[in-house]
């Protein structure tokens, strides 16, 4: 019987995610993971995971200042159809433009916009930090369960279809999308212990959660 080869992992490094923890959860699942920003790299990965930590205008400016990145990302996941992970700000970056610091464009890979969190309830704080409940859209076959959110601005899909769960922190706000081959995730599936690796684990198999 042969054995399985583990797909190769490239992890963005642009100096704003958490690469280490990142990269040792995808280990854990079965994943060999090259940390890198080298766009011969990334072309030839068979997934593609961006994490983000920060402010957009922050990250998607550390992005585009590394020569060749953007493009070979957009190689690789729109035109090659590689499956993708955005984790965090990672998922932010993925919106037509965020308002974070100003109104920057993002990839533009799933419309929508990025903007403050606004809970209805005052008590409520931001940044929205800690565990909260992850609740899949309806027709959507992944689990629910719990993971660990810190984040003060949201991603509001343009398209409702594109929001594939959510958690609530006074009101709705969209932790999962996905589009084909992209996924993008609001909370940190490195610090959510057995629901971030097992979501880590299903996105391995399939490359999206339905």
């Amino acid at each position: 019987m042969p054995t399985m080869v583990p797909e190769s992992i490239a992890l963005i490094d642009y100096g704003a995610g958490n690469l280490r923890s990142a990269s040792r959860a995808l280990e854990s699942v079965g994943a060999t993971v090259t940390i890198t920003r080298t766009p011969a790299d990334i072309l030839a990965a068979d997934r593609i995971v961006l994490p983000g930590v920060g402010a957009f205008a922050q990250c998607i400016n550390a992005l585009r200042s590394i020569e060749g990145l953007e493009a070979a990302l957009h190689e690789a996941v729109i035109e090659r159809r590689r499956p993708f992970l955005g984790i965090c700000v990672g998922m932010q970056l993925l919106a037509s433009e965020g308002h974070e610091h100003g109104v920057h464009a993002g990839l533009g890979w799933i419309e929508g916009s990025v903007t403050r969190l606004t809970p209805d309830d005052p008590a409520l704080k931001v940044p929205h930090m800690g565990w909260n409940r992850v609740v899949p859209a309806r027709g959507n076959s992944m689990p629910a369960g719990d993971a660990y959110f810190v984040h003060s601005y949201r991603f509001n899909a343009a398209i409702a279809e594109d929001v594939r769960a959510s958690t609530d922190h006074g009101g709705p706000i969209a932790a999962i999308i996905g589009r084909a081959n992209i996924t993008g995730v609001q909370f940190h599936p490195e610090k959510s212990q057995a629901y971030g690796l097992a979501f880590l684990a299903d996105w391995l198999k399939d490359g999206r959660w339905h």
